[in-house]
């Protein structure tokens, strides 16, 4: 059985270092994973393993936009309607692995997850292999510091969950960049916060939309043209509480275990592997006992 790992989100979320992280970790725990680039405009220094596959080998931004004159995110919609146009090329690299973990470091036009039909159609063609697929969301812990910006990314990761409808998890990512230690300021560059106010941006919290009733942000914000917009907002997290964040902290080895066990979870991870057996004893491993 082979799995595959979506990795998307929004630019600068840390996407890439978050590959390379999972990567070291299956490393680390004796398990076979491979990276596949699916940006046609990754820059080659950002990876830290060499992807097994590389959508770069087949069609890059640069040659559309110096062939084509496309602009940037015209040349991306291209690039993926080329892959899609040409699904035999993916279907022979992922043919030479068997009982891996694929990890798909994606591009971060979010209206790629959100608005355009390709990745929901790449996961077909993933199923259709017999792939197990998890989709990961990252936003990072920057996003706290405006509660607009915030509520910007859940939606987003919303629709993209939406869109694609396959087992999806969300990541805070740069959580080592937030700290709850007053007495440590410099550590926390995305703010000082108590862990009860994280707690209300891991499990969104839509009254962080609200002002207090009685102050001046809540008079100011019944004026405002966008009152009401908020409103609609709040209530549409309130119905629909499909969004929670899985905070990511890559200095912390615990950390990173924590989200891949969610992963696997979700994919149900080893569930259908045969176990192996042990050889003879005066065989193989157990030969020096003798």
């Amino acid at each position: 059985m082979r799995y595959a790992v979506l990795v998307t989100g929004p630019a600068g979320a840390g996407k890439s270092t978050f590959s390379n992280a999972l990567m070291t970790h299956l490393q680390t725990s004796k398990r076979t994973g491979h990276l596949v680039n699916l940006d046609p405009a990754a820059n080659s220094d950002a990876f830290e393993y060499e992807p097994a596959i590389d959508i770069r080998d087949l069609i890059s931004l640069e040659d559309v936009m110096s062939e084509l004159n496309y602009g940037p995110n015209g040349g991306l919609v291209y690039c993926f309607e080329y892959l899609l146009e040409n699904m035999d090329w993916l279907e022979e690299e992922l043919g030479n692995y068997e009982d891996d973990y694929l990890i798909f470091d994606c591009p971060g036009q979010i209206e790629l997850y959100t608005h355009h039909p390709f990745l929901p159609t790449l996961v077909r063609n993933l199923q259709r292999l017999g792939i197990r697929t998890c989709g990961t969301y990252l936003i990072e812990s920057q996003f706290m510091e405006d509660k607009y910006k915030f509520f910007s990314g859940v939606l987003s990761a919303m629709s993209a969950m939406v869109n694609l409808e396959i087992p999806w998890i969300n990541i805070m990512s740069k959580m080592d960049l937030v700290t709850t230690n007053v007495e440590d300021s410099g550590s926390g560059r995305n703010g000082i916060r108590s862990r009860k106010d994280i707690s209300r941006f891991l499990e969104p919290d839509p009254l962080l939309l609200v002002s207090a009733p009685g102050s001046r942000e809540e008079k100011s914000e019944r004026h405002s043209k966008f009152h009401s917009l908020n409103r609609a907002i709040v209530q549409l997290i309130e119905d629909h509480p499909l969004v929670s964040f899985l905070p990511l902290n890559l200095t912390e080895p615990d950390s990173i275990e924590t989200v891949l066990s969610h992963i696997d979870y979700t994919m149900q991870y080893g569930e259908d592997e045969e176990p192996k057996e042990p050889q003879d004893l005066d065989e193989g491993d157990f030969a020096d006992m003798e």
